[in-house]
């Protein structure tokens, strides 16, 4: 069983449909004991980095997430600013990151945007895979829909896993072990969300 973590952020209830859709017994859940038991883990994240961070951190499963993901190595996937959430920190905020996977999230660059690009993006986009992710596998031409103003920025480029374009290349997907992160929104991604959802699922 796969926990959606509930902190009172978001867009759990469309990820749950959609792991629903593909077969995946899930719970949208904020209790430790559903949490110590679960199979994997989905971290949503929609709005402010600040206020999204604080949210986790008041939850009551905050030191159990913590002990799932490095004593346990259970697999989890950040969705968006639940991607985000997964570095040190967001010039969005001052709040710190988890700090799982070095680097920082920043503002897209107004200046290295063409003229007619505008922020937040916010649209279909195609995404590279870099080829170390089991996430793609069987996607024919991926592509995912993103709602973002600001973008992942790793210190180590191997924890990239695919890279988008808007105006200039930028992660659209991140590893280190067990700990994923995606900055599109695959649950609004129809058969490319869905497929990403089931190799989540299926091959990890």
């Amino acid at each position: 069983m796969i926990a959606v973590l509930d902190y009172g952020i978001g867009n759990v209830s469309s990820i749950s449909n959609m792991l629903k859709k593909i077969g995946a017994a899930n719970s949208i859940t904020a209790n430790p004991e559903v949490i110590k038991n679960a199979s994997k883990l989905i971290l949503p994240g929609v709005g402010h980095f600040d206020y999204c961070m604080k949210q986790l951190r008041n939850a009551p499963f905050f030191d159990l997430l913590q002990k799932r993901v490095f004593n346990d190595k259970i697999q989890i996937l950040g969705v968006c600013v639940g991607c985000q959430m997964l570095m040190e920190k967001s010039e969005e905020g001052s709040e710190k990151g988890l700090g799982w996977i070095d680097g920082e999230v920043v503002k897209f660059d107004q200046k290295r945007l063409p003229a007619n690009f505008r922020i937040p993006h916010m649209d279909w986009t195609d995404v590279k895979p870099t080829g170390n992710s089991p996430l793609y596998d069987n996607i024919e031409e991926p592509r995912f829909y993103f709602v973002h103003s600001y973008h992942l920025q790793c210190n180590n480029l191997n924890n990239i896993t695919a890279t988008a374009n808007y105006g200039y290349e930028f992660p659209a997907s991140i590893i280190r072990d067990n700990i994923m992160g995606v900055q599109f929104h695959p649950e609004k991604s129809h058969k490319y969300g869905m497929n990403l959802y089931n190799n989540f699922v299926n091959n990890f």
